[in-house]
Order: C-alpha cells, then structure tokens, then sequence
C-alpha cells in the first residue's frame, strides 16, 4: 500500500489523498458500497462501476458461514468470485459479534456464537478472522475488535479496550499476506482518554492504517461528531482514516471535514430498496403518492442511469405494485449520489473552499428532507 495526502483545505481538516492498492487506486475522501454477501443488493458490478465505485466493502462473518472459505479461495478469491476487478476492504467480523449479543460469549481467546441462520455452534477468533479475510483475498482487512454497545460503563470500556489491543496483536502476528493491507482500529467507547489509550497501543503493534470504530451504534449524533473530530484529530496524518459504519449523505460531508478518508454504510442501498433517494435537495420518499403524476427524474441534472431514463412517477408506479425494478433504480441512483457527493467533495478540497461547500449542502439537504419510513430503520441491509 502506498497512500498519499495530496491537499489539505486551509479551513478545515479535511483532505485529498491517493491510496495505491494491490488491484486499484482509490482517490480519497471516498465511500464503500457495501456488498455483505459479495453483492451489493440489486446492482451488478458493472453498475457500481458506473456509478463511480472506487472500493466495496464485504463481510467476513457472513461469507465464512455462506459460501464458505473454501469455495470463495477455490474460485480464485473474492474478486474472481463476484467478478469485481477493483479494491475490496473486509471488516473482521467484530460488527456481528456487536449485532449478535443474544447469540454469543465473549472471552480473551475470542467469541463463541450461534449463527443467524441455523443456530449451529461457531468460533470466530482473531487468528480465524485474519484467516478467513486472507482466503477472500481483500486489498484491506481489518484487526479482530470487540465493540462495545451504547450506552456503556466505563469499567466495560476499560476491559473491551483491553480485549480489543489484546486481539489487534493478535491480529498483527497472524496477518501474512504481504499483498493484503491490514487496518486497526480505535475503540473506546464515549471515553477520549480510552480512545486515545486504544490508538497509543495499536500504533506499538503497528497498522498501515487505523478504522474509527464504535460509532453510529445507537448514540446520539451530536456524540458521534464529537468523538469522531477527536479521534480522527489523534490518527496519525500520513495514514489513512477510516470512520466504519457511518452514514448520512450530511454525515459523511461533516465528516470528512474532520479529516476522515473512507466511510461505509448500508443506508444507500437500504434506503433505496425502501423507496427513498438523494438528492441535494434532501431525502425524497418516491413511494409517497405525491409523486404519481410527477414526470421529472429523481433529481433534475442528475447523471445516474435511473434519472436519465425514467421519472418519479415510474418508480413510485414500480414501488406501488412490487415490482423489483423500483429497488434496483432507486439503488443506482443512491449509490450515483454518494460517489457524486465524494467527487464534489474532493473538487472542493482541492479548490481550497470545503468549508462553503460543506455549509451550501448542509442547508440545501436538511431543509428539504421528508420524513423517514419506519421500514429503512428496519431492513438490516
């Protein structure tokens, strides 16, 4: 790997940067599809490519249970596997430990799980997770981390810090595939000084770049910013930062203002796959009835595949009597946005005026928004 920080926006922290990898470069600030199963829902790889897709995201916990590792390594690896010939960055699997606490046991050698899908009995430590990423052949792949909830107790904090550090070691011992990238990450809860306790150690261990971990899982957005400007402020500069699991198009563009390089999120396909799209204008709902009789795109000047060819009024029809189309549009549009929003990201760094840019968008987004369908809150992605 080999990045590089190319400008810094004079009146902020946000930045461009070059990050080479083993199949592809990926010009930062960027945004990670994220294709859990080695898909991203209703879009295929060409589409994605389309859309401006520099990197995907998959999901080691997943793929280790369906396929398998063995298929997917017999196949020549993940990317011959889903046919995708650019970056692909897996999480370690310490999400769903997170998302499976009814299901699973904690302990210093790693964590013993029942499986979502058939309650069979299952051993995911931090050796495993570098062994399964290593077979799906990512360009990055991420430490095994434990996460811990919100809200949280300090003691537990402490103690999850502890365990986390503990793996990351681990993690770094079994890592040795000189082709694969591998990332630590930062947790520590709401506590800064734990936060920067967790980072202090990953850097002893070593990592070639460092993931904001234990964000976006329940607390209050104005916690998030804080505690991602404060950690993303600790990462050291000539490395990149990789904020996990977050968000918003308005989040993303707060953020990288803290001088974040890489985000992943579900809402883009998500939300689409439940009737709402981005524009610049805001969250629009196409499946409300308000759009029946609307003939103009999804977002007027729009360069997306859905919004040069059909209207509001066709994918609110699609939407209304279940055709599977409606997600598909609604997902190449979503996903357009958000690499749009990224490259107009970047043009403003690079033209030394993010903070203008930030402010015009946030104005222009939050006002226009409608209100959220319990649904997109509800599909897990």
């Amino acid at each position: 790997m080999k990045f590089t920080v190319l400008k810094n926006d004079p009146a902020t922290a946000a930045r461009t940067g070059r990050l080479e990898l083993a199949h592809g470069v990926v010009e930062t600030p960027c945004f990670m599809p994220v294709g859990t199963l080695g898909t991203v829902k209703s879009v295929t790889p060409e589409e994605l490519q389309e859309a401006g897709a520099q990197m995907i995201l998959a999901n080691t916990y997943h793929l280790g249970l369906r396929p398998g590792i063995e298929i997917v390594k017999n196949a020549g690896g993940l990317h011959s596997f889903m046919h995708w010939d650019r970056p692909i960055l897996t999480d370690s699997g310490g999400y769903q430990v997170f998302s499976l606490a009814d299901l699973r046991e904690i302990s210093r050698e790693g964590v013993v799980f029942r499986d979502h899908i058939a309650g069979s009995l299952h051993t995911l430590t931090p050796e495993k997770s570098i062994r399964i990423q290593q077979a799906l052949g990512a360009d990055v792949i991420m430490a095994f981390d434990e996460c811990p909830p919100y809200p949280s107790g300090r003691d537990y904090t402490c103690q999850s810090v502890d365990l986390t550090l503990q793996w990351a070691a681990q993690s770094r011992k079994s890592h040795t595939d000189g082709r694969q990238v591998l990332f630590g990450i930062v947790q520590g809860g709401i506590y800064r000084d734990l936060r920067k306790k967790s980072l202090e150690g990953l850097q002893e261990i070593g990592f070639s770049g460092y993931g904001i971990g234990g964000l976006s899982v329940g607390e209050p957005r104005e916690i998030m910013y804080e505690l991602a400007e404060y950690t993303a402020g600790l990462l050291p500069a000539e490395k990149p930062r990789y904020l996990m699991g977050t968000g918003a198009p308005d989040e993303l563009v707060t953020q990288i203002a803290f001088g974040v390089d890489m985000f992943d999120c579900t809402i883009p396909t998500r939300y689409g796959r439940n009737g709402s799209v981005f524009t610049g204008e805001g969250k629009l709902v196409v499946r409300n009835a308000g759009y029946k009789d609307d003939h103009r795109p999804l977002e007027e000047g729009c360069g997306c595949f859905a919004c040069r060819h059909y209207t509001r009024a066709y994918i609110r029809h699609l939407f209304n009597t279940g055709e599977i189309l409606a997600h598909r549009l609604a997902t190449i549009h979503n996903l357009y946005f958000y690499q749009e929003l990224m490259r107009k990201a970047r043009r403003a760094i690079e033209e030394g005026n993010y903070r203008k840019f930030q402010k015009d968008f946030l104005i222009g987004f939050q006002s226009g928004s409608e209100a959220s369908d319990s649904s997109e809150a509800s599909d897990p992605g």
